[in-house]
């Protein structure tokens, strides 16, 4: 098989690494790729986003599977494109996109099918919007959730009527998201712990590919503003086998079935972020695509035959039972550009990532790198992520930052407590 990964950061890298692995895979090619794809992968600067791009790709390439990294493409019918040109392809049809791409689609979606997620009301203009963060629909605090992509920061957990006055301002008059904005969701505040759960799908049914849990905030205590993610653990000791088995039924194959009598099958990976509430598992959000940074903490530590249930997706025919996670753990630590998550300097020289990824257990996956004059240089906010495994999460944290402390370039800024949580957790405290 002839796979092709779509994208050039470090969720793409572990998808690409984690093929190149695969006994039936005789090539991984990358468009557009980085440095560090570049060493399990042939790079072709192709952009992803361009779906008729990518597709004379594939032909000129004969490419016998594509799987998307990012959500751009499948916003853009990249998976519609290629179901017409009879080309194998793992994501969900534009329609499909929408459960991430819109969280009023997704929002009206869940309520139809019996999805559980957290009392809202989707609002279209600014005083109504205004009205229902008075304090009178939802109390305080609220959530307000720009509709639209907005790069991870259109959300809002306002703690009084003027935080959320202000951040229904922001997203609707001032149009800090653009059109993101312009339509908002507004719902009540869920409270517990947050996991990420991974399920592929093939449009008749789904099978999970395990958990993590991620650390948005830039500072260690989960202090300062969010970003795209700090790192993440996997699997997450939260998720009982038990709690598991209740997703997927409550939610996963109410999901799978309700795209189905819609008419438009899901296919593709599905992330379900959750919040783990009193009174059970709640969905935050969907991702129509892998999360990042969990796929670097979660491809380490899953086994079985990767390409063939990516095919399967891609063609139906899934199967419980033929991939699964390991006995071990895995801790991810993200190595981000000074000033991130805002305006970062790139060009900043790389040094000590081969006696990093020479520990034992330790893998250094590249998100924003490229080459300069034969030199690897910053080219991100979030450069790298080191992602090592262990017998336990203590032993893994260990080792992430044993390695992360290998690594330098100027700016360099990490969190110190990845995996802490997980410690805690697995010990009940």
């Amino acid at each position: 098989m002839k796979a092709l990964v779509l994208g050039g950061g470090g969720r793409e890298h572990a998808l690409a690494w984690r093929l190149s692995q695969d006994p039936v895979v005789r090539e991984v090619i990358a468009a557009p790729g980085n440095p560090g794809i570049g060493q399990v992968a042939r790079c072709v600067p192709t952009d992803p986003a361009v779906p008729a791009d990518v597709l004379a790709l594939v032909e000129r390439e004969s490419v016998d599977l594509t799987v998307v990294g990012p959500e751009a493409p499948l916003e853009r019918g990249i998976v519609d494109l290629f179901r017409k040109a009879g080309r194998a392809i793992v994501g969900p049809t534009a329609h499909g996109a929408a459960l991430e791409c819109s969280k009023a689609h997704a929002k009206a979606f869940m309520q139809r099918h019996r999805v559980p997620t957290a009392p809202f009301q989707v609002v279209n203009d600014l005083d109504a919007a205004l009205d229902v963060v008075s304090g009178r629909t939802f109390g305080f605090p609220v959530v307000v959730k720009a509709d639209g992509l907005a790069a991870g920061k259109g959300v809002v957990i306002a703690e009084d009527r003027a935080q959320a006055e202000r951040a229904v301002r922001d997203a609707m008059q001032e149009r800090r998201f653009g059109d993101a904005g312009a339509r908002l969701v507004i719902e009540e505040c869920l409270t517990g712990p947050e996991v990420s759960f991974f399920v592929l799908c093939d449009g008749e049914k789904a099978v999970a590919l395990g958990t993590a849990q991620d650390h948005k905030r830039i500072f260690d205590d989960d202090r300062g503003p969010n970003t795209g993610g700090m790192g993440a653990f996997a699997p997450s000791p939260l998720v009982s086998r038990e709690m598991a088995a209740g997703v997927m039924q409550d939610i996963v194959s109410r999901v799978v079935a309700g795209a189905r009598a819609d008419g438009h099958p899901y296919t593709g990976f599905l992330y379900v972020s959750l919040m783990l509430t009193p009174a059970g598992p709640r969905v935050i959000e969907f991702n129509v695509r892998f999360g990042d940074p969990e796929a670097q903490a979660v491809m380490p530590i899953l086994k079985g035959p990767f390409a063939e249930v990516l095919m399967a997706s891609a063609t139906g025919g899934l199967v419980d039972g033929v991939l699964h996670t390991s006995d071990q753990r895995t801790v991810g630590v993200v190595l981000a550009a000074r000033d991130y998550p805002g305006r970062v300097e790139m060009g900043q020289p790389i040094s000590g990532i081969e006696r990093a990824a020479a520990r034992p257990g330790v893998q250094v996956f590249h998100a924003g790198t490229r080459q300069d004059q034969g030199r690897l240089v910053t080219a991100g906010g979030r450069v790298l992520t080191v992602v090592a495994t262990g017998d336990d999460y203590a032993s893994a944290m260990d080792r992430a930052y044993a390695a992360a402390s290998d690594i330098h370039f100027d700016g360099m800024q990490y969190r110190r407590d990845i995996g802490r949580k997980a410690v805690q957790e697995s010990h009940g405290a």
